[in-house]
């Protein structure tokens, strides 16, 4: 049994709303400098689901489930910050408005850049819900630690799902089951941030090529993915024999420096974080949610 300091952390409520999608211009430009307009992030999206495919889609950022907000206008300011902060996945969110009121989901991920927070709902209480609904959610998990491994950093993760990741113990090492291993050279966008505590970054996906050699083309949403040499302890860094696992939280994208993008849930520069490979380990199966309900 991991000892973690889960009975001293903070549960807060954090108040979002169904955000509508959002466009800045009518087209966005592709990695080979070709112009397209296709769906994106926000809104409700009724058949794209955790654990359905990455890749594939006609969308470009495409967001699982419900995206929210906490402010649809001030994406930036201090209570999208605060909301995208708090809330970690598997936490609780509850529909408090509007005809889907009572609906209970699961958050499943944090998309940095639109401060969006994706939660899944069963797909009846998704016919129900409407922009601009408000969802309640029971933040919990900022300062998760683990009391045996103090080099190991917890980011954005509930408690109650650490418990059921089937984690094991080998050599003085916390291994963790990952879908995919991805190498540090193909983490993009979102790399340089000064947290990990919010959002998320990119796998780079220009190289389709190299992306198919790797199978990262057969990654699913709700993945859980290993980032090798990748430092996420106070940001997102190259250093060489670090670690990172992070959950796929948004499909690919076509813009050059994107891709699906992984939000940080362990990593360690001192070895004590390791991995194995597991073709199950997703969010979705591990919680019952998404296409596994």
């Amino acid at each position: 049994m991991l000892k973690t300091n889960a009975s001293k952390l903070v549960m807060l409520s954090v108040q979002g709303q169904i955000t509508p999608p959002l466009r800045r211009t009518a087209y966005g430009v592709d990695r080979e400098g070709v112009p397209f307009v296709l769906p994106g992030t926000g809104g409700i999206a009724y058949n794209v689901k955790v654990g359905d495919p990455a890749f594939g889609w006609v969308g470009d950022h495409v967001e699982p489930g419900v995206s929210t907000a906490a402010s649809i206008e001030e994406r930036s300011g201090s209570r999208n910050q605060a909301y995208n902060t708090l809330a970690c996945v598997g936490n609780e969110a509850v529909v408090i408005s509007g005809d889907a009121k009572g609906a209970r989901g699961v958050v499943t991920g944090k998309h940095g850049g639109i401060e969006h927070v994706l939660i899944d709902f069963a797909q009846e209480d998704l016919e129900k819900m409407a922009i601009e609904d408000k969802v309640l959610i029971k933040a919990y998990g900022l300062g998760l630690q683990l009391v045996d491994y103090p080099g190991i950093s917890v980011r954005n993760l509930d408690p109650h799902v650490l418990l059921k990741l089937d984690l094991t113990e080998e050599d003085g090492r916390l291994i963790v089951p990952v879908a995919a291993v991805i190498p540090a050279r193909l983490m993009g966008s979102g790399i340089g941030a000064s947290s990990t505590a919010s959002g998320d970054y990119d796998i780079t996906t220009t190289d389709q090529e190299e992306i198919k050699a790797l199978g990262i083309n057969e990654l699913r949403l709700g993945d859980l993915v290993a980032l090798e040499d990748t430092d996420n302890r106070f940001g997102r860094s190259y250093r060489k024999g670090a670690l990172s696992v992070g959950v796929v939280v948004h499909s690919d994208c076509l813009a050059a420096g994107h891709g699906p993008g992984v939000t940080t849930l362990f990593t360690s520069i001192d070895g004590s974080l390791g991995f194995r490979l597991d073709p199950e380990a997703n969010i979705g199966r591990i919680l019952g949610i998404g296409i596994y309900r």
